[in-house]
């Protein structure tokens, strides 16, 4: 029987799984968390938001069908398969007033599981999955290297392997950088990654867009030229931070029932840069050292909008109060930390959006930094037949839904070619 190790439990794991559950195959997954309940995957750990669309999420083609699949997949382990959900865009009123302020809005249906069903929902595909007896959860395993020898591959603690299938996500930068250093060959593009921040305004600013589609996606190319984009809006939502190591960034998320005053959401910068620029994970980890550094460690960067347009730092807060804990932020200057080019950027975008949601560009409005979205270096999983790599870290999928259809693919892809 084939040996065949995930490495990481999370989205694109957990599609993986389930399409290979019922084969003859020993499956082995690697999580460096504790238990189940600590697991360190963000994307499946908070918020929760799961989306159907062909034009956001990745950079491969899923087709509807199976995201739709997979979207009732995760909803059958919710309780009483509650969720929140929305369309983008879908009105063609509100397409037609975006598109005539050189927006580009993105067409979605979601569905909002909420971070207070997700720890419920993780557990429940987990004990579906040890139903199995092919299916071993070795955790408190954080797996460091791994190398390929003649027909097998050898993961750091010395366990042998037919295949291995990287699966860690975002947060897993470290070791992919290691596998990368081993194996250069597999790196098809590492130019990318997104730069910005989270932005929390009042609900009532924002109420009338929310009730209609519950998240806005849009894209707008600035002044500057770069490509600037929203990306997860949390309607009553929390900003909180994220771990990743060596670093503290912003993320945000939303409740299905504990709700706040305030709506969160992401501008990100996409900066596309050339040769010789060829760690965007290690660019992206610099600005976010940075911010940390003048924060305090383990704290993120907050500034009231009017002083981020300025290049003031904030000493004060007047009407919008953050959702974040006092004890992971402190009040300073974004611009210390950024570049000039993607402050503009981000400025151009809230003054333009603003023309349409009047309000957004409010000056007590609140800017949080940093948020940083790592493509992952993009990699060739034709290379190598035992040394496959699937969701987030692949640099292929940016979102649950994209990520799970992932393992589900390659699982269909090595069912084919047992």
């Amino acid at each position: 029987m084939q040996k065949i190790a995930i490495i990481g439990f999370g989205a694109a794991a957990i599609g993986f799984i389930e399409r290979i559950k019922n084969e003859n195959l020993e499956i082995h997954v690697f999580e460096k968390s504790k238990d189940i309940y600590s697991s360190s995957i963000s994307g499946i750990r908070a918020d929760g938001k799961l989306f159907v669309s062909t034009e956001m999420g990745g950079d491969m083609y899923i087709n509807t069908e199976l995201q739709k699949k997979l979207v009732d997949y995760y909803i059958s382990h919710t309780d009483s398969n509650t969720v929140e959900t929305g369309n983008s865009f879908t009105n063609e009123e509100y397409y037609k007033q975006f598109y005539a302020k050189g927006f580009q809005p993105i067409t979605a249906d979601f569905y909002h599981i909420g971070t207070d069903q997700l720890k419920d929902v993780l557990y429940s595909i987990f004990e579906d999955f040890k139903k199995h007896k092919n299916v071993h959860f070795h955790f408190n395993q954080e797996i460091t290297k791994i190398e390929r020898k003649k027909d097998l591959v050898v993961l750091s603690n010395g366990e042998k392997f037919d295949k291995v299938v990287v699966a860690v996500g975002r947060s897993g930068h470290k070791l992919v950088k290691q596998i990368i250093s081993d194996y250069p060959e597999i790196v098809t593009d590492n130019t990318q990654v997104d730069l910005g921040i989270r932005y929390e305004v009042p609900n009532h600013v924002v109420d009338e867009l929310n009730k209609e589609m519950y998240e806005f996606k849009i894209r707008y190319k600035s002044k500057t030229g770069y490509m600037v984009r929203t990306f997860c809006n949390n309607p009553s939502g929390y900003v909180v931070t994220e771990n990743y190591g060596d670093f503290t960034t912003v993320n945000g998320h939303a409740k299905l029932r504990d709700k706040s005053k305030n709506t969160n959401f992401a501008i990100l910068v996409t900066v596309k840069l050339t040769q010789p620029f060829n760690d965007p994970i290690g660019y992206g980890s610099y600005i976010a050292k940075m911010s940390n550094l003048l924060a305090g460690e383990g704290k993120v960067i907050l500034q009231t909008y009017s002083r981020f347009k300025n290049s003031k730092r904030s000493k004060n807060l007047y009407r919008v109060f953050p959702t974040l804990e006092e004890d992971k932020f402190i009040l300073g200057d974004v611009n210390l930390a950024f570049p000039r080019r993607i402050m503009e950027s981000i400025i151009d975008f809230i003054e333009k959006l603003d023309e349409i949601v009047p309000g957004v560009a409010n000056p007590d409005n609140l800017v949080y930094a940093p948020e940083i979205k790592f493509y992952s270096n993009a990699l060739d999983n034709e290379k190598y037949n035992n040394l496959k790599f699937v969701g987030d870290c692949s640099g292929a999928t940016r979102s649950i839904i994209y990520a799970t259809a992932h393992g589900w693919l390659m699982a269909e892809e090595i069912i084919e070619n047992k």
